[in-house]
């Protein structure tokens, strides 16, 4: 009985035990159900009201738009259109402050180059003297006719008919700023005969500028070249214009012409042409470099022919600073249109600079005055010496268009 009595009481302190222990981990099953259960249904519930939130939103939003009614978007409309014109104004300026310092700096260039070339005795002549006016005064355009030493009688026929002389020439550079000058260099012997006679019909008309250039027919690439550098230096001009002295030029017309084209920065002016590159021996206008245009037959690039044609000034001072470096070919209309191959310069074709002496009376009459007239089988005007005069006559622009022209 004892014995059984004892093994009852341990059967019953087991079963005590037990269930205490399944009442706590029931308990605490329970809590740590409820933890869970809590967290997890929390965050959707945070989660949801967020998206109804958003959606709320967006939905207000769509309905501001379509009513027309969204102002955070006509702020970013506005604040986007002030942004863009402020970049429109600052790129402008921007623009325009470029072209400033590159006007800047080409001058700089023109002035440092032509003190070099002063004080090395080249380009410019040791008895010329820079006009006081350089750098007060803008002109129109420089007006360079090209003449040789034999050539008296053709200035003589461009003095009576289309260049103005004496006290008329100085009001065309007051009133009008157009500079008008016979542009020729030395002789091969400096300082004499041919120099001095020269140098008496400048001091009778005052109307050459000479060149530190020795003349000859094969240098005439060598002399356009010192011209505009020579001349760019002595003239602040819009353009500088060379022509031929058995040319019949209306001057009113060619500054009428020129000044259209006044706000281009680079222009090139003139009745531009291809011809055949000439590569026999013997022949008028032969090419010694033939072979760098390409095979037999080939044409030159396009460039003005050179009875007149004309440059701005950044494409004058442009020759004057890298006048050292510029290739000339036998052909001084084909070294100038070589020279800005490859530059962004605008050519303009423009058949009023080279108009027939057959053709430029009817054009007068009919209200298109030509600006340059002559000859083309003479490559100028044929017998110029006795002809000039009776061109002037029928294709002239009229005695008074110089004056009444608008400046």
């Amino acid at each position: 009985m004892g014995v059984k009595s004892k093994g009852g009481f341990e059967a019953n302190s087991r079963s005590t035990v037990t269930k205490r222990w399944t009442l706590l981990l029931c308990i605490g099953c329970f809590c740590v159900g409820m933890l869970f259960s809590d967290r997890m249904w929390n965050v959707p519930e945070a989660k949801d009201k967020t998206v109804a939130r958003a959606m709320g939103v967006k939905d207000e939003k769509l309905k501001l738009v379509s009513e027309g009614c969204d102002p955070i978007g006509k702020d970013v409309k506005r604040e986007l259109k002030d942004i863009l014109g402020e970049v429109s104004r600052t790129h402008n300026a921007v623009q325009t402050l470029d072209k400033t310092i590159s006007n800047l700096e080409m001058e700089l260039a023109a002035t440092r180059a032509a003190q070099e070339s002063i004080v090395n005795g080249s380009p410019i002549s040791g008895g010329l003297k820079i006009p006081e006016t350089s750098g007060k005064r803008r002109y129109l355009m420089v007006v360079g006719i090209n003449t040789a030493f034999s050539s008296i009688k053709r200035r003589d026929s461009v003095r009576a008919t289309w260049m103005p002389q004496g006290e008329e020439r100085k009001k065309l550079e007051e009133k009008k700023g157009i500079i008008m000058r016979f542009v020729i260099g030395h002789s091969a012997t400096s300082g004499g005969l041919l120099d001095r006679v020269i140098e008496a019909e400048d001091r009778k008309h005052g109307d050459f500028l000479r060149l530190e250039h020795v003349e000859g027919y094969l240098e005439l690439s060598a002399k356009t070249k010192t011209y505009f550098a020579t001349a760019s230096v002595l003239w602040d001009a819009d353009f500088y214009v060379k022509v031929d002295d058995d040319v019949h030029v209306n001057i009113a017309t060619l500054g009428a012409t020129l000044a259209r084209h006044r706000t281009k920065p680079r222009v090139y002016i003139g009745c531009m042409k291809s011809g055949l590159v000439l590569a026999h021996k013997g022949v008028r206008y032969h090419e010694p470099e033939y072979w760098k245009f390409g095979e037999e037959g080939n044409k030159y690039f396009r460039h003005a022919t050179g009875q007149l044609y004309a440059i701005s000034k950044d494409l004058a001072s442009y020759i004057s600073i890298n006048q050292h470096v510029l290739h000339k070919y036998a052909n001084e209309d084909v070294s100038l249109g070589s020279w800005f191959i490859g530059l962004d310069v605008e050519h303009v074709d423009d058949r009023s600079l080279c108009c027939g002496t057959a053709d430029c009376e009817w054009k007068a009459q009919a209200g298109n005055v030509c600006v340059a007239s002559f000859d083309w089988p003479c490559s100028g005007i044929c017998r110029s010496v006795e002809r000039m005069g009776d061109v002037h006559q029928r294709c002239g622009e009229g005695k008074n268009a110089l004056w009444t022209a608008a400046s």
